[in-house]
């Protein structure tokens, strides 16, 4: 984050004192929600709106297969809806208030299978992923929805999965940035296991932040439990975002005092 520093002289009483005045980065970081299968854009713009609170561009889509486009329900592939969130992510990262290296992407379920693979093809600080589903390799170019006639996938759901078995996994151990893994303690969709299975993959990350979210199910049907994902999302955003800042604005410093350092020592 690029943190302004500038050194100012201060008048008072005829005389100068010395100052330094810093200010926030001219860009914002950049919010990507992506919703699961069956959801829309709507579950996410509560969400938004506090991230963009906090000084964030956000942004929110609708996946093929969904909304305008639920004609394509029963055709629209992972190939296509991948291809979906990578224009969304474009999208953002184009807006000129977005600062290119502080893109956030949080994913709910498919979004959140769909927001792991996307960690390969474009770069993301941060990823948030909530009650992560996951889906056997083979017949990516199928339509998603034959996925789930798989008689073996909630099978497949609860078995330890290795990365080099799965893309998404593959995606979540080289993932460098910041994750946080949400739980929802009675989903019966999205099992612990596979929840662990991406806890498990996720071992190169500068920092993995993992919350179960007491008595809910995937769908975060009850209001406390939609309470406190948003809770537990908005929380993780802040320390992130903030973080960072404060890391630039102490390099900002730091570099400062070793200019300085630098044009006194003979």
């Amino acid at each position: 984050m690029d943190i302004r520093l500038e050194k100012i002289e201060i008048a008072v009483d005829g005389e100068r004192i010395q100052g330094t005045a810093l200010w926030p980065p001219r860009r914002l970081p950049g919010v990507l929600f992506v919703h699961g299968w069956g959801g829309s854009q709507q579950h996410d713009l509560a969400r938004a709106r506090e991230a963009a609170g906090l000084g964030c561009v956000c942004l929110t889509f609708d996946l093929r297969g969904h909304e305008d486009t639920a004609a394509q329900w029963e055709t629209v592939s992972r190939e296509l809806n991948l291809r979906d969130l990578l224009a969304a992510y474009d999208r953002l990262a184009a807006h000129p208030a977005v600062d290119r290296d502080a893109i956030a992407v949080v994913g709910i379920s498919y979004g959140g299978y769909l927001a792991a693979i996307l960690t390969t093809l474009r770069p993301v600080r941060w990823l948030a992923l909530r009650s992560a589903a996951l889906y056997k390799d083979e017949g990516w170019e199928l339509p998603k929805r034959r996925l789930n006639l798989d008689p073996d996938l909630p099978d497949y759901r609860r078995r330890p999965i290795d990365p080099q078995d799965n893309r998404a996994l593959r995606a979540a151990a080289e993932f460098r940035g910041d994750a946080l893994i949400v739980e929802a303690e009675r989903d019966v969709v999205v099992p612990h296991q596979t929840t662990e299975n991406y806890r498990k993959a996720f071992a190169r990350t500068r920092s993995l932040t993992s919350r179960v979210l007491a008595d809910a199910d995937h769908a975060l049907s009850g209001k406390q439990a939609q309470k406190d994902y948003t809770g537990v999302l908005i929380k993780w955003l802040t320390e992130m975002i903030v973080g960072a800042r404060e890391q630039a604005a102490k390099a900002q410093v730091e570099g400062n005092k070793q200019a300085a350092k630098q044009s006194v020592d003979p």
